[in-house]
Order: C-alpha cells, then sequence, then structure tokens
C-alpha cells in the first residue's frame, strides 16, 4: 500500500504552495526594484539638471565679470588742484615722448598725471623712454590690443579704472602714441578745466553698414552713435564707461571689423562684404553716454585734429584713412590753420558744432594726430608746446 499525504489527500501536490509564493515573491520584488531603480533615475535628473543651471549660471557670471572693470572705491575729497589725467592708448613705447617731456616740463606737476596702456610686459624705464615724466607710468592691468576690435575699447576702461583711483583726477584725456599738443600747458589746463562738461565726438550713424539688428533692444537704432574715439571726459562720466556691464558686452558680441577683401577668396568675397563692418571705438563711448541720456552733457565734438584721406589699399575697398604728418607738411602755417579752425559740421545731422567753452569762442582742437617724430620735432624746434633746449634731445636711450 502506497501511503498519501495529507496534502496529497486533498488535491494539493506538496510543493504547488511553495512554487506560488517563490513567484508572488519575485514578482514584488521586480516591482519594488523597478519603482526604486525609476524614483533613483528621477533623482538622477533633477540633480543633473539642478547642476546644469548652476552651471549655466556660474557661466554667465564669469562671462558677465569677464567684461567687468573693477575699480577701488574712492574718497570724492582731495587736496591741491584737480589734475587732468593724459592717458596714452599704445602699442608698445612713446615716440613722441620728447615732445611731451617739454610739454609737461613747462607745465605745473601737481596738475596732471599720467596713465600709459602698452603691450603686456613692457615697461617705461630709462631703457625705454627719454623722457623720466614717463618711468613706470604704465598700468598694471593690461590686455593685449587688436585694432577694430573690442580689445580698444576695454583698453580705455582699463586706463579710466586706474586713473580714477586718485580723486585729484578731475578729467580724462585719451590720446594715441602719434598725438601731438598744439598748445602748452597752460592754455590746455585751463580750456578743458574751465569747462563743466566732457569733449565727445558724437553724432547720428545713418549708414545701415555698421549697427547691427542684433543689439536690439539693449541698444535701440536710435541711440546709436558714431564719432572719434580720442575723447575728453568728466570724472563722472568716466565712471560711467568704467561701470558699464551691459554695453560692453553687447559691442563685444555684435559689434565686429568685417575682414578685408582677400582675393584668393573669389566669390567668397561678395559674401564677406555684406557682413556689418562696426569698429567698436568709433561707437562705444558715444552710443554709451546717449543710453544713459547724458548727450545734454557734452561738447559734441572732439579736441584732437585728424585729417582724413579717402584711399584705396590692395586688401580693402576705398576707405577713409588718417594722414600721418611729416616733417614737410607739418609747417608753422599748417598749425597755424589747424588752431584756426573755429566749427565742425556733422552731415548726417545738418549740424555746425561751433567750438565754444562755456559760450566763449575757442579753438576746437587742443591736440592732433598722426604725427611722424619728423614734424614732432620741428613742432619743438617751432616751440609750439614751449621752450626746450636742444642738448636736451642729444641724450636719448638705446
Amino acid at each position: 500500500m502506497v501511503a498519501v499525504s495529507t496534502a496529497s489527500a486533498r488535491g494539493v501536490p506538496p510543493k504547488r504552495r511553495h512554487v506560488i509564493t517563490s513567484t508572488t515573491g519575485s514578482r514584488f520584488f521586480s516591482w519594488k526594484l523597478l519603482i526604486l531603480l525609476c524614483v533613483s533615475l528621477s533623482c538622477v535628473l533633477v540633480l543633473a539638471s539642478l547642476f546644469s543651471l548652476h552651471s549655466s549660471y556660474l557661466s554667465n557670471a564669469d562671462s558677465s565679470n569677464h567684461f567687468k572693470v573693477t575699480r577701488s572705491t574712492v574718497s570724492r575729497t582731495f587736496h591741491g588742484p584737480p589734475k587732468i589725467a593724459f592717458l596714452f592708448l599704445v602699442r608698445q613705447n612713446i615716440p613722441l615722448d620728447f615732445l611731451w617731456h617739454v610739454f609737461f616740463k613747462n607745465g605745473n606737476v601737481a596738475k596732471f598725471s599720467i596713465y600709459v596702456h602698452s603691450a603686456p610686459g613692457f615697461v617705461l624705464d630709462e631703457s625705454t623712454t627719454r623722457s623720466s615724466f614717463f618711468y613706470g607710468t604704465q598700468i598694471s592691468n593690461v590686455i593685449q590690443v587688436s585694432w577694430g576690435e573690442s580689445s580698444m575699447i576695454q583698453a580705455e576702461r582699463l586706463l579710466l579704472a586706474a586713473a580714477l583711483d586718485d580723486p585729484a583726477n578731475q578729467r580724462f584725456v585719451l590720446l594715441s602714441d602719434s598725438c601731438v599738443p598744439l598748445y602748452n600747458f597752460s592754455y590746455v589746463y585751463n580750456y578743458v578745466m574751465v569747462s563743466q562738461r566732457s569733449f565727445v565726438d558724437s553724432f547720428l550713424d545713418v549708414k545701415d553698414g555698421r549697427y547691427n539688428p542684433k543689439m536690439s533692444p539693449k541698444i535701440p537704432r536710435e541711440k546709436w552713435r558714431k564719432g572719434s574715439q580720442w575723447f575728453t571726459v568728466v570724472r563722472s562720466h568716466a565712471e560711467v564707461i568704467v561701470d558699464d556691464d551691459v554695453i560692453f558686452p553687447v559691442f563685444n558680441k555684435h559689434c565686429k571689423r568685417r575682414p578685408p577683401v582677400d582675393n584668393r577668396k573669389g566669390k567668397l568675397n561678395l559674401k564677406i562684404q555684406k557682413q556689418h563692418n562696426c569698429i567698436p571705438d568709433e561707437h562705444y563711448v558715444q552710443t554709451l553716454l546717449a543710453m544713459h541720456g547724458l548727450e545734454g552733457q557734452l561738447e559734441r565734438r572732439t579736441l584732437t585734429y585728424t585729417l582724413w584721406n579717402q584711399s584705396t589699399t590692395k586688401m580693402e575697398n576705398k576707405g577713409w584713412h588718417p594722414i600721418t604728418y611729416s616733417y614737410a607738411n607739418a609747417s608753422p602755417q599748417r598749425i597755424k590753420e589747424m588752431k584756426g579752425i573755429n566749427h565742425v559740421y556733422y552731415e548726417t545731422e545738418f549740424r555746425t558744432e561751433w567750438c565754444r567753452v562755456n559760450s566763449t569762442s575757442v579753438p576746437c582742437f587742443l591736440f592732433a594726430r598722426k604725427f611722424s617724430k619728423g614734424a614732432a620735432m620741428r613742432l619743438l624746434s617751432d616751440e609750439v608746446v614751449g621752450h626746450f633746449q636742444v642738448s636736451a634731445m642729444l641724450d636719448t636711450p638705446p
């Protein structure tokens, strides 16, 4: 006789109940694991999204900080006379330092300061300049500057930031390495200091080639201005330029110089020449001050004379280029003509800017460019900027 278990007698296989229990637990465990994985994956995605947003924020913050020019907070009170800060934006050395030496020597050292933005690593000392006035005047924060790029206006802002550290600096004059004074220091000082306005060449730019619609809405078309980069500004306007972290990034992104014509590119040149040809230093300060509603505080003209000539080069179409004065064409008569100009006409606005300071008629220009060494020597010999001794020119650096 075969023994039958109670479970078998009831018609239930002895192991069947165990099988059912194992399958149910396995399925429950699988669902539990799946839910856990989904929750974990969701957490990972959320964390990744948060990290991405954080990285984007840091990237934008770094980008914004990249355009900021820091300056120390200084007291507005100072002792002694107010000073003019002469800001030299140069490639490397000061080629006309001998002329400026005479200019500053015939001035009052308590009434001026000098700042130079030169190539990174370049030092102005006895071996690189004839004039002791320029020793150690290069600013510490410098960048590599390229013509037609935003680095030019960034260098201007760095010069202004350095000069703002001295509360006695109340006027700021931007000059190039080819600029010369047309008057002695006393005349320049009185002219600039007696006016409470900035001298910024600014006019409407009605041509479509410079303004990039992508600048809108931060820079609307009606606020777009053009003019010479060589400005003379009061302290409050210098602070506006240095503190700007809105307009400069737009210029850096959308105001680009168009590449020159390259005959090797053939028909591609036609496409290239359709690009916006924006020169940042001819628009930035003018547009920025217009955006801040400060045009009513400006004499909308430059104090630096430049003679422009339309010419054609192998790499460019017809364009305007500043004439460089040599010894031969820097005659006393030519200098007299520059100093005799009393108004400037702006065609785009049908505006004649009569040169006045506090309602008094004055010559339009205190400085001129572009002057060669020979032309600067002629100004010295004619004692345009003051008396000098020829022997002082004999001791030159190597």
